[in-house]
């Protein structure tokens, strides 16, 4: 027995352990966030900083940034718009490059101007986007030119800036309509006091009009300097070379001897709470906003304070769970929701929660926002919620350390963008791995409650309550007043702690009777010809005894993904057409009920610490899965696929939800003047058939009827004879084997084959020109349709894509950059084979009312050149490098490979033919294109339907 001098003795000696312990986790906690140490982060004399980090996915290929730190929140009055006007300037000439010509090379090289070629302006910056193949050292060396061009000597040409003006306010006009009116009402509210109220990146239409080039010219020299960018090269080249270039390109930059101090922009705190309803005729839902005090955000530089980064996380991931959990009642307060710590606003954050409103009305959505945030706010969170939230986070850590090799320079790059701007933590995946483990298990539940508690501001703190949407006759708002009276009443309820229904612990809990492989083809076991191809192609052929089959590409593309696609015939068009709506949303109305005993709800906490997701699809004649795992997920996913074969879930009021929900969220749509004319576009296409295109609206949904829905789906996916699966990825054969046989060769399968059916739905020909009027903006939408039927084949669907891209090059160079007449549009189009040969290209181009005629009348000119004329050869080698760019890329893509193993069996084609792209084409030759534009487009003979405002 101890003595009680030893006993307290021994309380001192734990006591002064647990103190020594506790001291060395606050100084642990204390320790500076370090840098990711791939990166090689540099300064110049000049003060531009530079990131500089080699990566080689994917290969040949560097990611370029310039990253100025200015945007529209520095405009000087008479500037609004011009921090944005800049950007689109930097691509209409500088001192080495004139006009056009940034753009060309660039095509000329492989990159895709919008897509790979890109730059956007924000309140706050300024990010210009270049992504460069590196097998040439001269374009890399031109490309580090054009970046020194955009930072110092961009032309202002007075002609270029005149032309360019067209162009800026076709892409504000882009943004105009109900939406944009409100928002224009609520965001000076948002930022009431602050000079964010008025400084929109898009600017005001009259400065974009009429500005002189010398103050767009003052606005570059003012922030366009070396001391506020930084430029970012992450890719597949030598540091060594990359830290040369930016050197030899930037170190020469000057400062401007008088600076203009670069000062954050204050967002005051809010004085009172105010409601405010705003209404548009044309506006399609009612949205409701709630925000809080915008408050000064904190720094994260220590490991403490990624320590409760860690809790945050949590806390939104828990909140929002429960948010989604209400959106599966019956009769859903909301048809989305969701609370959150964000801003617009560099340096400061707000608290907010926002729904979009179900048929209830705001009042319930109101209620269910408020009293879910002070659920949360009073009793916190559940240990069940915090475990299974806490794998959620580790499973997501763990999939981006596992490809931390594979990761894509575009996405690192990003990174080091948000350093540079708002001083974002980049430790590296090493060390954000190691924290993960180190703190995550350690966070108890009462520190996240304690946080979460401290965090949501009470309802009676000073806020803004908006509420936007349609002005009906049927729905009842509240005014001003009434709307914070409701808000604040809300939480007077008597608010119950969150209830945690117990679920299974596991997707089946008996494996079904595993079916039989009966037939293998791969180059270890045959010496045939389609085993050859096989080998070359790295793919395994199964066939099961139920008849499906199953093609198997292990791949090392990602270290920890496997991506699954599966398709077969059947389709919507099998469906007695009165029957119509059920059959086209029954695999969408599973989805929504869940499978095996598990609503989604429920299937989300199964999988908690697992990635794994199956969708079951139907179209129009075919039915298919879609699903992606993580490696180590594999049987996860297949477990998903049995399910959703064998036993898709019955439940009433998750399906009386997704009808609520799709009405309220269509209820107003008509009122929209794109969803007008894409309704009458099909209406004129296919005037009257049964089985015409239709959007979403409300009487749709109320013809869906739950049970022949249900029917339909068990009868197109009871019987697997037939489909075809594809599984590529991180996988080893001889394990996924056994798997196959069990999840895939025990499903149900008859001997019955499965077949589209030619329900006779032919869109009309033309000549034929229709008008639709909609709208009260000076908005036009154009749309030009050939169409008809043809003989199927692969090569002429390829011609035919070649022609779609060489046409959209020469429609930006002549109705964007020549006519200024759009700011985005174009061309697209394709060959079908099922239900029958067919082919359709389709013109789609936004803009003014008075633009009308003078877009149609380009567009024609541009494809008689290529008709008569053939295309320029310089045109046809950009549409090529573009390709091949692309294919190098998708050839190390495992969805990309997914879906031409698929396509190659639902067309009947040679997948061989993957593997011989690039010769394909080289192949490709002007006589191809031309012959092609005047096989499928004929001037004389297209559908012409245009969007006009009612008052035009």
């Amino acid at each position: 027995m101890k003595t009680p001098m030893k006993h307290f003795t021994g309380l001192l000696l734990v006591a002064s352990l647990v103190l020594s312990q506790a001291g060395l986790a606050q100084n642990r906690l204390a320790e500076k966030l370090p840098i990711d140490p791939h990166v090689k982060i540099g300064k110049l004399s000049n003060g531009l900083t530079y990131y500089i980090r080699k990566n080689i996915k994917p290969e040949k290929k560097v990611e370029l940034r310039l990253i100025v730190n200015a945007g529209s929140i520095l405009e000087d009055d008479d500037q609004q718009g011009l921090a944005h006007f800049t950007e689109h300037m930097a691509f209409n000439g500088s001192k080495n490059f004139q006009k056009n010509d940034i753009v060309s090379f660039l095509q000329s090289i492989g990159v895709e101007f919008g897509a790979d070629l890109n730059a956007y302006t924000g309140f706050n910056e300024t990010v210009y986007i270049l992504p460069i193949p590196t097998e040439k050292k001269e374009n890399v060396e031109k490309a580090f030119q054009i970046l020194e061009d955009w930072a110092s000597t961009v032309a202002f040409d007075g002609a270029e800036i005149d032309k360019e003006r067209g162009v800026v306010l076709e892409e504000e006009r882009l943004g105009k309509g109900a939406e944009d009116r409100m928002f224009r009402v609520t965001y000076p509210k948002m930022f009431e006091g602050s000079l964010y109220a008025n400084r929109l990146p898009i600017g005001k239409a009259e400065v974009i009009k009429s500005f002189k080039a010398d103050v767009i010219k003052r606005f570059y020299a003012d922030w366009y300097r070396p001391n506020l960018m930084a430029v970012a090269v992450v890719g597949d080249m030598d540091p060594a070379e990359a830290e040369r270039l930016v050197k030899k390109h930037f170190e020469k930059l000057k400062n401007p001897a008088k600076e203009k101090p670069r000062t954050l922009a204050d967002v005051p705190a809010r004085k009172a709470s105010e409601g405010l309803v705003v209404t548009d005729k044309e506006a399609t839902n009612h949205v409701i906003e709630i925000y809080y005090a915008y408050k000064k955000a904190k720094e994260e530089t220590t490991l403490g304070d990624y320590r409760e980064y860690l809790v945050r996380r949590l806390f939104t991931s828990m909140l929002s769970q429960r948010m989604q959990e209400l959106t599966q009642k019956a009769n859903p307060p909301f048809v989305f929701g969701a609370s959150s710590i964000s801003s617009w606003a560099r340096g400061f954050e707000a608290y907010s929660s926002f729904a979009y409103i179900s048929k209830g009305g705001p009042e319930p959505a109101v209620q269910a926002l408020v009293q879910e945030n002070e659920r949360a706010r009073k009793f916190g969170f559940t240990p069940a919620e915090l475990d299974r939230t806490k794998k959620m986070l580790m499973k997501s850590i763990e999939r981006a350390y596992n490809e931390r090799d594979k990761t894509e320079s575009a996405n690192l790059v990003n990174e080091y963008v948000q350093h540079f701007l708002e001083q974002e933590p980049m430790p590296g995946i090493e060390n954000e791995f190691n924290y993960y483990k180190e703190f995550l298990e350690g966070i108890t539940l009462a520190e996240v409650n304690q946080y979460t508690a401290k965090t949501i501001p009470p309802v009676t703190d000073n806020k803004l309550v908006i509420l936007t949407g349609p002005d009906k006759a049927d729905f009842k708002l509240p005014s001003n007043e009434e709307l914070l009276t409701m808000t604040e009443n809300a939480a007077k309820a008597d608010i119950k702690p969150y209830e945690e229904k117990a679920i299974a612990s596991s997707l089946i809990e008996k494996a079904p009777v595993a079916g039989k492989i009966v037939s293998e083809k791969s180059s270890s076991n045959a010496k045939d010809n389609k085993s050859k191809e096989n080998n070359a192609l790295g793919i395994t052929e199964l066939t099961l005894s139920n008849g499906v089959k199953v093609i198997l590409k292990p791949t090392d593309f990602k270290n920890d993904q496997v991506v699954m696609v599966a398709s077969r015939f059947g389709g919507q068009y099998l469906a007695d057409p009165k029957d119509r709506f059920s059959a086209e949303f029954a695999s969408t109305i599973v989805s929504q009920m869940g499978a095996g005993q598990f609503s989604p709800v429920d299937m989300r906490k199964v999988l908690a610490g697992k990635n794994a997701t199956v969708t079951p699809r139907i179209g129009a004649i075919s039915e298919s899965v879609s699903g992606q795992c993580s490696a180590t997920d594999l049987e996860s996913m297949l477990q998903l696929t049995y399910l959703y074969f064998t036993q898709p879930r019955e439940d009433g009021e998750l399906f009386n939800s997704f009808v609520t929900k799709q009405q309220a969220l269509y209820q107003n749509m008509a009122s929209d003047p794109q969803f007008t004319f894409q309704d009458s576009l099909f209406k004129i296409m296919y005037k009257d058939h049964v089985w015409a295109p239709k959007l979403p609206k409300p009487e749709n949904f109320a013809k869906i009827d739950q049970q022949k829905a249900l029917q339909f789906y068990k009868e197109r996916f009871g019987n697997a004879n037939g489909f075809t699966f594809v599984i590529v990825g991180k996988f080893d054969l001889n394990t996924i084997k056994p798997l196959l046989a069990t999840y895939l060769g025990s499903l149900p399968s008859s001997a019955k084959t499965s077949t589209f059916k030619d329900v006779g739905l032919r869109p009309v020909k033309g000549p034929l020109k229709k008008e639709v009027r909609k709208g009260s903006e000076p908005k036009s939408f154009i749309r030009l349709v050939w169409n008809g039927e043809t003989t199927y084949s692969d090569a002429d669907q390829f011609k035919l894509q070649a022609l779609v891209e060489l046409l959209n090059i020469k429609l930006i160079e002549t109705l964007r950059e020549e006519l200024s007449g759009m700011y985005g549009g174009g061309m697209s189009g394709s060959l079908g084979k099922y239900p029958y040969g067919n082919y359709t290209i389709t013109a789609s181009l936004p803009c003014g009312p008075e633009n009308v005629d003078k877009l149609i009348a380009a567009t024609l000119a541009e494809i008689d050149k290529v008709k008569t004329n053939g295309p320029q050869e310089a045109d046809l080698n950009k549409v090529k490098e573009t390709w091949k760019q692309q294919y190098l890329v998708n050839i190390k893509d495992n969805a990309f490979w997914a879906r031409q193993l698929l396509q190659s069996v639902e067309m009947g084609s040679d997948p061989a033919g993957i593997l011989a792209y690039e010769k394909k084409v080289d192949a490709l030759t002007l006589k191809d294109l031309k012959d092609t534009a005047n096989k499928y487009l004929d001037t004389k003979n297209y559908v012409q339907v245009v969007l006009n405002p009612e008052n035009n």
